[in-house]
């Protein structure tokens, strides 16, 4: 029986700024394990096999500290291909743990797992998902956020947005799109319809 046989995962993707990360609390709010692409990115991040290689292609961006963020943000956000080039390393890092942690979720007995991942397109996990459920957000929303939130210059913002996906790519290519253009309410009221919708179709 393969894994997608025996657990349904719903990929929660978006752009910078949409508001996945709230989208993704309201699903743990109502019962969902929840695994973190993010979180397991910064975990292979520290990882010295993973600073090895990235230390080859981009040796200003490892120091005695780790990896430097800012630095490598500030590289690959500036250039596709030295974009695809630190993908193409972090990725299969990625996919090998969230494959590992969904095993572990299966074996529990865990019928639906959300697995929150920006770049879940890119990186081929899209693959392994049942369901696809997008987060947009109108552009000037989405920059205020990400402003507040990382307070970096809005030409990074802008930089980091025209790096990603379109919006009009995430809504193509999901069965669910939930708009975060209001209040948290609404929010959740949004993410609620999309929950029973899931549930109903996968006996959740």
């Amino acid at each position: 029986m393969s894994l997608s046989d025996k657990i349904c995962v719903v990929g929660l993707t978006g752009q910078s700024g949409a508001g996945k990360s709230s989208v993704s609390r309201i699903f743990q709010k109502n019962g969902f394990p929840i695994i973190d692409a993010d979180e397991i990115s910064r975990s292979v991040a520290q990882t010295n096999e993973f600073l090895r290689e990235v230390r080859e292609l981009f040796p200003d961006c490892v120091d005695e500290l780790g990896l430097d963020r800012k630095k490598l943000a500030a590289i690959v956000f500036n250039s596709p291909d030295k974009l695809k080039s630190y993908t193409d390393i972090i990725y299969p890092y990625i996919t090998k743990n969230v494959l590992t942690t969904l095993t572990g979720f299966a074996d529990d007995g865990a019928n639906i797992v959300v697995l929150d991942a920006p770049t879940l397109f890119e990186s081929g996990l899209n693959d392994i998902c049942s369901v696809i459920v997008s987060v947009v957000a109108p552009m000037d929303i989405k920059i205020r956020r990400i402003l507040e939130r990382d307070g970096i210059p809005v030409e990074a913002v802008t930089s980091r947005l025209s790096a990603q996906k379109s919006e009009e790519y995430f809504t193509l290519k999901s069965d669910y799109v939930i708009c975060n253009d209001a209040d948290l309410g609404s929010l959740e009221a949004k993410t609620a319809e999309v929950i029973s919708k899931i549930r109903e179709r996968h006996n959740g």
